[in-house]
């Protein structure tokens, strides 16, 4: 496929424009090409603004936070809280104090499965799961059943890489006290319903966890419609910077936890036989907290909101679009998971008679970067018949012509292993 045969992109985003905002993406593959970047669900890019609002404040803001009295104290002091209430808005909480900052989206769920599971699971409780989770919302759970001697269960798939929706709903009729659900698949791509399972599960009395680490880049996030009971975020997958997340919970179930980690910032008082936690979401953030990338992660909602998440929800679903149907198109590739209306941001594939790694660093030869692999997936590799795959996932930043790469890479690829 030449570039002229690309589908158009019915945006208002100018990708071209927008890449400019990227220092790396403008540098060029050893290879002497333009590096193409596909591989955002796995961590994106940052624009210039959040690099600079970092370093802007270890350049003139930097100290550590809320228990200092001097000048630079209060001033970082302020930029954190700012950064709080700056996530609590953009995600529509009820308020700031139902924002607990974390180290990761991962941390966000183990802080979930241990604070507010180890007091309320009980043995012989049920949580279920579903077959397109990424490890890090499996493994939490599968350590709380052994904890605390629960069941974990499975929500399988339909042929099209859809949520089986009977299967929820016989599950979902036993009335487990967990459901914890990715709200976008980073293996198949699958959107799932979330508005319509939180409302089931809640009929059944059965408390809801989200996973938005691939949805947050791309989708508006509107706690108080969705309505569900926890929810756990990752910056660095939506331009912010690593080490840090953020974790939700309706201010009812931050109740109903306790501290995960003890130490400096999450007390009231402390004497030498005990010690009374501070109030939430303080007593949930022991130590240190990641104060510079708090203001990263700010200033990288403050470059979404600039774009327009719902124009960047319409670009990239276009785009995927494109990809879905030209990388379909090449002779002996299988596009795994749901057509493109059901999907979002990224198209994993599989090059019959080559290996996923092999044909990644072809790609990469060409100034290509694809992730290749299990994907953190493992069960659901196992349930596609497939030891791994190729994701190909997309940005703000990416154009047709990356997609057009994307193909002529792959064919490159299936030509030298033919030879």
């Amino acid at each position: 496929m030449t570039f002229a045969e690309a589908l158009p992109i019915h945006s208002k985003l100018d990708a071209e424009t927008i890449r400019r905002d990227f220092p790396i993406l403008c540098q060029v593959h050893p290879n002497g090409k333009p590096l193409v970047y596909l591989d955002s669900a796995a961590s994106a890019q940052r624009p210039t603004s959040v690099i600079h609002a970092m370093s802007r404040f270890y350049e003139t803001d930097y100290a550590n936070v809320h228990r200092g009295i001097h000048y630079l104290s209060e001033r970082a002091t302020e930029l954190y809280d700012a950064s709080r209430k700056r996530v609590a808005s953009w995600m529509n909480a009820s308020g700031e104090d139902e924002i607990v900052f974390t180290s990761g989206c991962t941390a966000a769920i183990n802080l979930f499965a241990h604070g507010w599971g180890n007091k309320n699971i009980q043995a012989g409780d049920r949580i279920l799961v579903t077959i397109m989770e990424h490890h890090a919302n499996l493994v939490p759970w599968f350590q709380l059943a052994e904890r605390r001697g629960a069941t974990v269960e499975c929500v399988g798939i339909d042929e099209a890489g859809r949520l089986d929706a009977s299967h929820l709903d016989q599950l979902l009729s036993s009335q487990p006290q967990l459901l914890a659900i990715t709200a976008v698949s980073n293996v198949l791509g699958t959107v799932n319903p979330l508005h319509e399972i939180i409302a089931k599960a809640h009929a059944q009395g059965c408390k809801v966890l989200v996973d938005a680490a691939q949805a947050a880049p791309h989708e508006p996030i509107d706690l108080q419609d969705m309505d569900c009971d926890f929810m756990a975020v990752s910056s660095h997958k939506l331009m912010g910077p690593t080490g840090i997340g953020v974790a939700y919970a309706k201010r009812q179930r931050w109740a109903e936890m306790e501290p995960f980690m003890g130490g400096g910032g999450m007390i009231a008082s402390v004497t030498t036989s005990s010690f009374t936690p501070t109030e939430a979401p303080y007593c949930f953030e022991a130590g240190t907290p990641p104060i510079a990338e708090a203001i990263g992660l700010a200033a990288a909602i403050d470059y979404l909101e600039h774009l327009d998440l719902i124009a960047v929800q319409r670009y990239v679903h276009d785009l995927t679009r494109f990809a879905y149907s030209a990388v379909g198109a090449i002779d002996g590739v299988r596009v795994l998971g749901p057509d493109p209306e059901h999907r979002s941001g990224l198209v994993s594939f599989i090059v019959k008679g080559v290996h996923p790694h092999d044909v990644a660093q072809v790609l990469d030869q060409q100034g290509i970067a694809v992730r290749a692999g299990h994907h953190c997936a493992m069960p659901l590799h196992e349930h596609l018949k497939v030891p791994a795959s190729l994701r190909a996932s997309f940005y703000v930043y990416n154009t047709e012509r990356d997609v057009v790469e994307l193909c002529e890479g792959i064919r490159t690829a299936k030509s030298k292993f033919r030879r």
